[in-house]
């Protein structure tokens, strides 16, 4: 059995709970630990009782350096219960300094995987400050085995240009993880509404754009109650000024909390009509570069997601010939691709989503197994020359 150890910049954040899942799915043993952006220790994790590295905060980058410094001091006495793992996976740059500070504490040299999923817009400076950034990830990341990412577009556009990764590149999608041994062929879609009701925009997930709910309000305003906004999630509140009064301000816009993943995937998409999947909070950057997990979680729960066309997203749903794209991003734009749609149009839309197979999609046992066998071959000697493999 493989053994992972899994060091992760937020133990809070679901995708830490949908990774440690894959992994143990595809048999592997796992050690997780992590730093956690919340008041209170998490005890469990799927299962697995996580090392705390201490709390962060979301925005606050010196205080996360310091925690990072202080973490990596103290890793002796916090993995010295801990069997020397088969592969050390280092979710964001902060984590692959502890790494290779990690790999030191084993005294062995041990295959270091950088799973990066996000390019932060520290990275992306043109100043002195993003060019120090760029040469610290270049330099940790010399030490890598593997690089995970998650769109295409973080490799063209950013990993590849800039010579920030020399290990080979594995594109693991931000899919929905389905282990059930008898998977659902189909999921039934929402119908459309009755006469009366309003059309429902979901916006689920990570909430921290700002200009998407200024726009998704003016919108909704516009369209005097036709069409409302479902909030689920957890809001990045150092993006607003004040998410909470500003949403209870909305008339036609309501925020429902956080939900469990995939536990209530079915249940929240099940109310939507649409998945909003547009994010400008790192515009023209990051933002235009991901593939977010709502576009995958909407689609395979029969939602139809919005884009914006000029990005990875939206070039990903003209591929496959569904979903609806916009030109720019204005509320008298969002007026103008959604005032039409009736049950009829909605319909054929609904079925071109469905028409997709669910691997599109989703991410089943199989897939956990092939990511554990591409872990396991790192241990082998591997060329030097760059390969790009995707689990698509």
């Amino acid at each position: 059995m493989l053994n992972v150890l899994y060091l992760v910049h937020d133990l809070a954040d679901p995708a830490t709970r949908r990774r440690v899942a894959m992994l143990r799915a595809g048999g592997a043993e796992i050690a997780l630990a992590g730093f956690r952006r919340t008041e209170q220790p998490i005890h469990e994790i799927d299962g697995i009782r996580p090392i705390d590295l201490g709390a962060t905060a979301d925005g606050k980058f010196a205080q996360r350096f310091v925690a990072v410094a202080r973490a990596a001091m103290g890793l002796g006495d916090a993995f010295r219960s801990l069997g020397r793992p088969d592969v050390i996976i280092a979710r964001n740059l902060e984590m692959l300094a502890l790494a290779r500070r990690a790999n030191a504490f084993f005294g062995v040299d041990i295959p270091i995987v950088y799973e990066c999923l996000d390019i932060h817009r520290l990275l992306l400076r043109k100043d002195v400050i993003g060019a120090g950034m760029r040469a610290a990830e270049r330099r940790l990341g010399s030490a890598a085995s593997l690089l995970i990412t998650s769109s295409p577009a973080f490799l063209r556009e950013y990993f590849v240009p800039n010579g920030q990764a020399t290990a080979p590149s594995l594109l693991l999608q931000n899919k929905v993880l389905e282990l059930d041994d008898d998977r659902q062929s189909a999921i039934a879609p929402a119908a459309a509404p009755a006469p009366g009701q309003p059309w429902k925009i979901g916006w689920f997930g990570a909430l921290r754009c700002r200009r998407s709910l200024e726009l998704l309000s003016t919108f909704t305003r516009r369209m005097e109650g036709r069409f409302e906004v479902v909030l689920r999630g957890r809001p990045a509140r150092s993006e607003f000024k004040d998410f909470d009064a500003t949403v209870a301000d909305e008339p036609f816009i309501r925020f429902e909390g956080p939900y469990r993943n995939p536990d209530d995937l079915a249940a929240i998409y099940g109310e939507v009509h649409f998945t909003w999947a547009i994010d400008f909070f790192e515009e023209g950057l990051n933002s235009n570069w991901l593939l977010p997990n709502r576009l995958y979680e909407g689609c395979r729960h029969s939602v139809v997601p919005i884009a914006m066309r000029q990005t990875e997203t939206g070039r990903f749903l003209l591929e496959r010939g569904i979903g609806l794209l916009l030109e720019e991003a204005t509320a008298e734009a969002v007026e103008a691709l959604l005032s039409d749609i009736d049950a009829e149009t909605y319909a054929a839309e609904q079925r071109r989503v469905t028409s997709k197979p669910s691997e599109t999609w989703i991410c089943d046992r199989d897939d956990c197994r092939a990511l554990i066998a591409r872990l396991a071959g790192l241990a082998r000697p591997t060329v030097t020359a760059r390969t790009v493999e995707s689990m698509a």
